[in-house]
Protein backbone atom coordinates (compact mmCIF):
# COMPACT_ATOMS: atom_id res chain seq x y z
CA UNK A 1 0.00 0.00 0.00
CA UNK A 2 1.68 3.75 -1.20
CA UNK A 3 1.52 5.83 1.23
CA UNK A 4 -0.41 8.02 -0.62
CA UNK A 5 -3.19 6.31 -0.05
CA UNK A 6 -2.99 7.50 3.22
CA UNK A 7 -3.37 11.13 2.34
CA UNK A 8 -6.59 12.64 2.37
CA UNK A 9 -8.36 13.21 -0.92
CA UNK A 10 -8.27 17.30 0.16
CA UNK A 11 -4.28 16.96 0.48
CA UNK A 12 -4.24 15.32 -2.99
CA UNK A 13 -6.64 17.68 -4.89
CA UNK A 14 -4.83 20.76 -3.46
CA UNK A 15 -1.56 19.04 -4.82
CA UNK A 16 -2.64 18.86 -8.38
CA UNK A 17 -4.43 21.96 -8.23
CA UNK A 18 -1.31 24.12 -6.94
CA UNK A 19 1.03 21.96 -9.15
CA UNK A 20 -1.33 22.38 -12.44
CA UNK A 21 -1.79 26.04 -11.63
CA UNK A 22 1.77 26.85 -10.85
CA UNK A 23 2.78 24.74 -14.12
CA UNK A 24 -0.34 26.56 -16.25
CA UNK A 25 1.44 29.93 -15.34
CA UNK A 26 5.24 29.02 -16.32
CA UNK A 27 3.68 27.82 -19.66
CA UNK A 28 1.86 31.44 -20.39
CA UNK A 29 5.13 32.93 -19.18
CA UNK A 30 7.24 31.01 -21.62
CA UNK A 31 4.50 31.24 -24.20
CA UNK A 32 4.56 34.94 -24.32
CA UNK A 33 7.44 35.56 -23.11
CA UNK A 34 10.41 32.73 -24.04
CA UNK A 35 8.78 31.31 -27.06
CA UNK A 36 9.44 34.52 -28.79
CA UNK A 37 12.94 34.69 -28.30
CA UNK A 38 13.61 31.35 -29.04
CA UNK A 39 11.27 30.82 -32.12
CA UNK A 40 9.89 33.93 -33.37
CA UNK A 41 6.46 33.01 -32.12
CA UNK A 42 4.01 33.37 -29.47
CA UNK A 43 1.94 30.12 -28.54
CA UNK A 44 -1.64 31.33 -28.26
CA UNK A 45 -3.52 27.93 -27.37
CA UNK A 46 -6.69 29.88 -26.87
CA UNK A 47 -7.21 30.12 -30.88
CA UNK A 48 -7.44 26.05 -30.79
CA UNK A 49 -9.93 26.53 -28.00
CA UNK A 50 -11.70 29.14 -30.31
CA UNK A 51 -11.36 27.10 -33.62
CA UNK A 52 -12.83 23.67 -31.59
CA UNK A 53 -15.57 25.81 -30.26
CA UNK A 54 -16.61 26.99 -33.38
CA UNK A 55 -16.15 23.81 -35.30
CA UNK A 56 -18.59 21.64 -32.43
CA UNK A 57 -20.96 24.09 -31.72
CA UNK A 58 -21.11 26.95 -34.21
CA UNK A 59 -20.18 28.93 -31.70
CA UNK A 60 -17.49 32.12 -32.63
CA UNK A 61 -15.95 32.51 -29.17
CA UNK A 62 -13.67 35.76 -28.04
CA UNK A 63 -10.11 35.49 -26.52
CA UNK A 64 -11.50 37.04 -23.93
CA UNK A 65 -13.29 33.86 -23.10
CA UNK A 66 -11.54 31.57 -25.03
CA UNK A 67 -7.67 32.51 -22.66
CA UNK A 68 -9.60 31.62 -19.09
CA UNK A 69 -11.24 28.02 -20.63
CA UNK A 70 -7.47 27.06 -21.66
CA UNK A 71 -6.27 28.35 -18.84
CA UNK A 72 -8.48 26.35 -16.35
CA UNK A 73 -7.75 23.01 -18.91
CA UNK A 74 -4.32 23.60 -18.54
CA UNK A 75 -4.08 24.15 -14.81
CA UNK A 76 -6.95 21.58 -13.70
CA UNK A 77 -7.15 19.38 -16.74
CA UNK A 78 -3.03 18.86 -17.11
CA UNK A 79 -2.51 18.63 -13.38
CA UNK A 80 -5.18 15.90 -13.19
CA UNK A 81 -3.37 14.37 -16.56
CA UNK A 82 -0.13 14.33 -14.87
CA UNK A 83 -1.47 12.63 -11.74
CA UNK A 84 -3.27 10.30 -13.04
CA UNK A 85 -0.05 9.41 -15.53
CA UNK A 86 1.87 9.09 -12.00
CA UNK A 87 -0.51 6.81 -10.72
CA UNK A 88 -0.83 4.32 -13.77
CA UNK A 89 3.32 4.64 -14.44
CA UNK A 90 4.49 5.02 -11.32
CA UNK A 91 8.48 5.93 -12.08
CA UNK A 92 10.34 8.53 -11.78
CA UNK A 93 8.95 11.91 -10.97
CA UNK A 94 11.24 12.88 -14.20
CA UNK A 95 9.57 10.26 -16.31
CA UNK A 96 6.20 11.25 -15.24
CA UNK A 97 6.41 14.63 -16.66
CA UNK A 98 7.91 13.82 -19.79
CA UNK A 99 5.62 11.25 -21.00
CA UNK A 100 2.51 13.61 -19.93
CA UNK A 101 4.23 16.42 -21.61
CA UNK A 102 4.43 14.10 -24.92
CA UNK A 103 1.17 12.85 -24.92
CA UNK A 104 -0.40 16.20 -24.00
CA UNK A 105 1.77 17.60 -27.09
CA UNK A 106 0.68 15.09 -29.48
CA UNK A 107 -2.82 15.36 -28.62
CA UNK A 108 -2.86 19.48 -29.36
CA UNK A 109 -0.63 19.03 -32.60
CA UNK A 110 -0.72 15.60 -33.67
CA UNK A 111 -4.80 15.38 -33.17
CA UNK A 112 -6.36 18.58 -32.41
CA UNK A 113 -4.64 20.64 -34.93
CA UNK A 114 -6.03 18.56 -37.55
CA UNK A 115 -8.79 18.13 -36.33
CA UNK A 116 -9.58 22.18 -36.76
CA UNK A 117 -8.23 21.97 -40.70
CA UNK A 118 -4.20 22.41 -39.89
CA UNK A 119 -1.31 19.81 -40.78
CA UNK A 120 -0.87 17.06 -38.98
CA UNK A 121 2.07 18.05 -36.44
CA UNK A 122 1.65 21.50 -38.48
CA UNK A 123 4.61 20.07 -40.23
CA UNK A 124 6.86 20.30 -37.48
CA UNK A 125 7.24 24.20 -38.22
CA UNK A 126 8.48 26.65 -35.63
CA UNK A 127 5.21 26.30 -33.46
CA UNK A 128 5.11 22.74 -33.17
CA UNK A 129 8.76 22.41 -31.77
CA UNK A 130 7.91 25.48 -29.33
CA UNK A 131 5.00 24.05 -27.98
CA UNK A 132 6.56 20.84 -27.45
CA UNK A 133 8.98 22.62 -25.18
CA UNK A 134 6.02 24.27 -23.79
CA UNK A 135 3.82 20.95 -23.11
CA UNK A 136 6.88 19.02 -22.26
CA UNK A 137 8.51 21.80 -19.41
CA UNK A 138 5.32 22.49 -17.87
CA UNK A 139 4.36 18.72 -17.24
CA UNK A 140 7.64 18.14 -15.80
CA UNK A 141 7.60 21.45 -13.75
CA UNK A 142 4.26 20.01 -12.64
CA UNK A 143 5.47 16.23 -12.14
CA UNK A 144 7.97 17.87 -9.45
CA UNK A 145 5.77 20.50 -8.11
CA UNK A 146 3.09 17.82 -7.41
CA UNK A 147 5.83 15.34 -6.02
CA UNK A 148 7.06 18.00 -3.59
CA UNK A 149 3.43 18.71 -2.44
CA UNK A 150 2.41 15.19 -1.52
CA UNK A 151 5.50 14.69 -0.04
CA UNK A 152 4.98 17.49 2.03
CA UNK A 153 1.76 16.53 3.50
CA UNK A 154 2.90 13.14 4.05
CA UNK A 155 5.48 14.47 6.51
CA UNK A 156 3.40 16.78 7.66
CA UNK A 157 1.53 13.56 9.12
CA UNK A 158 4.83 12.35 9.82
CA UNK A 159 4.56 9.68 6.94
CA UNK A 160 7.71 10.13 5.49
CA UNK A 161 9.04 8.38 9.25
CA UNK A 162 11.58 5.11 8.05
CA UNK A 163 9.33 2.71 9.54
CA UNK A 164 6.14 4.05 8.24
CA UNK A 165 7.98 4.47 4.72
CA UNK A 166 8.96 0.56 5.51
CA UNK A 167 5.53 -0.37 5.75
CA UNK A 168 4.28 1.74 2.58
CA UNK A 169 6.40 -0.41 0.92
CA UNK A 170 5.20 -3.89 1.85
Amino acid sequence: MSSENTLSTRQIVLSIILAGLIGEIAFELYAWLVSPILFDVILQPSNLVIAITAKLTGVQISKSLAFPIHFLIGSLGFGLFVYATRLLMPARVWLTGLVSGLVLWFVAQGMLAPFIGRSFMMDFGTYTQSSFIGHVGMTLLMAHLLAAFLAYFRNKQGLDHPLERAAAVQ
